[in-house]
């Protein structure tokens, strides 16, 4: 085997698509082969994507590797290492079996999937809720907000060039508590410094 066939076995395994591994092999590698080129080298080395392994071969394999350190695993564990052992299988197809042989498993494993907490709030303005958002600000948009707990409604959502000035916050909610007559019962937001005014 080449180090071309090698580098084609990586790239396949790695389930690239052809042209990506056209690219690849070309950017990283200065090997310039056509499409038609490359679908003839995979089936010179017996590599086709449909043609899935047989599924008591990669049951066995699942069923020895529960036995050792494997228990542990999850379905996209346990499919990564069929692939590297050269068993090519669906992740569905891993995923089901993992069910049949090792149900306590699956189900201990689905315990630590993250619940959602039900949220109550005792009436309208009784919890504001306030927050700032950073992802736009390389391009000089700082965005801060404030919504009603209870009802969800948006008390203000301001655009600036800051919002980590605690003057800034505090004008907004002094803005709010005029316009709506008066203040909640209890104030929500992170330990940053811009809350400190609210």
């Amino acid at each position: 085997m080449t180090d071309s066939d090698t580098l084609i076995k990586l790239y396949f395994d790695l389930d690239m698509k052809y042209k990506d591994i056209l690219l690849t092999l070309a950017q990283r590698h200065n090997i310039i082969i056509s499409e038609r080129h490359l679908k003839r080298r995979l089936k010179s080395l017996k590599l086709y994507r449909r043609q899935y392994s047989d599924l008591a071969d990669v049951t066995s394999y699942i069923s020895q590797q529960l036995i050792g350190s494997g228990q542990l695993h999850g379905y996209r564990i346990m499919h990564a290492k069929c692939l590297q052992e050269g068993l090519r299988v669906r992740k569905e197809d891993v995923r089901l079996i993992l069910k049949e042989l090792d149900p306590e498993g699956v189900d201990s494993r689905k315990g630590r999937v993250l619940r959602r907490r039900a949220y109550y709030s005792k009436g309208p303005n009784y919890v504001w809720h306030i927050d700032g958002y950073d992802k736009l600000k390389p391009f000089g948009l700082c965005i801060s907000g404030c919504l009603d707990g209870y009802s969800r409604k948006l008390i203000w959502l301001n655009v600036y060039h800051t919002n980590n000035n605690p003057r800034i916050i505090g004008g907004y909610f002094i803005e709010a508590l005029r316009e709506y007559g008066g203040c909640p019962c209890v104030v929500r937001a992170d330990l940053g410094t811009e809350n400190m005014y609210t």
